[in-house]
């Protein structure tokens, strides 16, 4: 069973800087793809970055430029650099991770973190 744990979450002003980290346990695939969702109250998930197996970035419009997707495969851990915080980012963010990249893609992955808050205030 896949097991994904985000930690690095919290309050910042708007401005500011977070980093969020996932780290994956758990599987047996010969690869797997990951990703970052976030959920604001009252508002549908929205997908934020991914990053393939090739170390091939995408971005939501809402962040790119502002936010960095990596990974560190040896230690099995995704991350996700947020700078220039907004208000407007404030959501629970969610790691999730999916052996196949066209279902990563489609938004639905089959794995998912417990998610970190993420506070940014005016």
């Amino acid at each position: 069973q896949v097991q994904l744990v985000e930690s690095g979450g919290g309050s910042v002003q708007a401005g500011g800087s977070l980093r969020l980290s996932c780290a994956a346990s758990g599987y047996t695939y010969s690869s797997i793809y990951m990703g970052w969702f976030r959920q604001a109250p009252g508002r549908e998930r929205e997908w934020v970055a991914r990053i393939a197996s090739d170390g091939t970035t995408s971005y939501a419009d809402s962040v790119k430029g502002r936010f960095t997707v990596s990974k560190d495969n040896a230690k099995n851990t995704l991350y996700l650099q947020m700078n220039s915080l907004k208000p407007e980012d404030t959501a629970m963010y969610y790691c999730a991770a999916e052996p196949s990249w066209i279902t990563l893609r489609s938004g639905y992955p089959t794995y998912w973190g417990q998610g970190t808050q993420v506070t940014v205030s005016s």
